[in-house]
C-alpha cells in the first residue's frame, strides 16, 4: 500500500498510468464528498484533467459495477494488484443531431421525411409503369 502524502502527486499519477497500461486492478482509499474514508477496488481506464486543473481517474468500480470518477487529490492510499480486468467498460454514447426540418416548402418536407425513413429511403421501382399496363394495376 502506497500512501499518497508520502510521495509527489506525479508518482501517484505515473503509477496509475502504469496500472491502466498493464490493465492491473487498483484498490483506492479515498475521502468521499461526505468526508468519510472509503475503500474501492477499481479497474482504471483513463486519467483526465478537469477544467479546474484536478486530475481524475475514470474507472470501473467493482463494488457498484459501473463507471466512476475519482479525484487523485482525494486519494489517501492505493495498492496496485496483478489481477486482470473482469468488468466491461460501457460503450461511449454518441448523439447525432438531426438535420433541421424545412419550414415552408411542401416538396422539401416530403423529401426530408422520405430521407428520414430508413425503410423507404432506398425504395426504387423496378420498372416504370405506364397507363397502358392494366395487368399490373392493383
Amino acid at each position: 500500500m502506497k500512501l499518497t502524502h508520502q510521495q509527489p502527486t506525479t508518482t501517484t499519477i505515473a503509477d496509475l498510468y502504469r496500472a491502466i497500461d498493464r490493465q492491473h486492478v487498483v484498490t483506492l482509499t479515498y475521502i468521499d464528498d461526505k468526508g468519510e474514508e472509503t475503500v474501492r477496488t477499481v479497474e482504471g481506464h483513463e486519467l483526465r484533467t478537469t477544467a479546474d486543473g484536478d486530475v481524475i481517474l475514470i474507472a470501473m468500480c467493482r463494488i457498484r459495477g459501473d463507471e466512476r470518477n475519482f479525484r487523485i487529490s482525494k486519494v489517501t492510499a492505493y495498492t496496485i494488484h496483478r489481477m486482470a480486468y473482469v468488468l466491461e467498460r460501457p460503450a461511449p454514447t454518441t448523439y447525432e443531431r438531426p438535420e433541421p426540418q424545412p419550414a415552408d416548402d411542401v416538396q422539401a418536407l416530403f423529401f426530408y421525411e422520405l430521407a428520414r425513413d430508413k425503410d423507404d429511403a432506398d425504395y426504387q421501382p423496378r420498372r416504370k409503369l405506364t397507363q397502358s399496363q392494366t395487368d399490373l394495376a392493383a
